[in-house]
């Protein structure tokens, strides 16, 4: 099963103060908007994504279809693929997709612990 790309999506209080800190560790900005409240920044092969008001909770995020730079491969499982096989494995999914579409989609899935995992297709 090929998840792609993996980030950890954070939920923050201030965009603006967890901008500043993430910077000071030496992460650049990559993608997002201030103005819409998130952000993605990277730092050599991590990626994480800073989130104000857009959801509760900490999620662990992967992106089918994406490398590590955001950018397209050739070679991916399309998630409607990766949630018959989660769903066929006896994995309870919070949210589906429909499996009668194509394209850009997602799926919400939750860990043992409570995390939630999304599985975030873009293309």
């Amino acid at each position: 099963m090929k998840l792609g790309a993996f980030s950890v999506s954070l939920n923050v209080k201030d965009i603006e103060v967890s901008k500043k800190f993430y910077l000071n560790l030496g992460f650049k900005v990559i993608g997002g908007s201030m103005e819409q409240n998130y952000l993605i920044m990277k730092n050599q092969n991590a990626v994480i994504g800073l989130f104000q008001g857009i959801f509760d909770k900490n999620i662990l995020t992967f992106n089918p279809g994406w490398d590590a730079n955001g950018e397209t491969v050739k070679d991916f499982d399309d998630i409607r693929k990766i949630q018959k096989e989660l769903k066929a494995n006896g994995i309870t999914l919070e949210k589906e997709v429909n499996e009668d579409t194509t394209g850009p989609a997602n799926f919400i899935l939750t860990d043992p612990d409570g995390n939630f995992i999304l599985i975030d297709q873009h293309i």
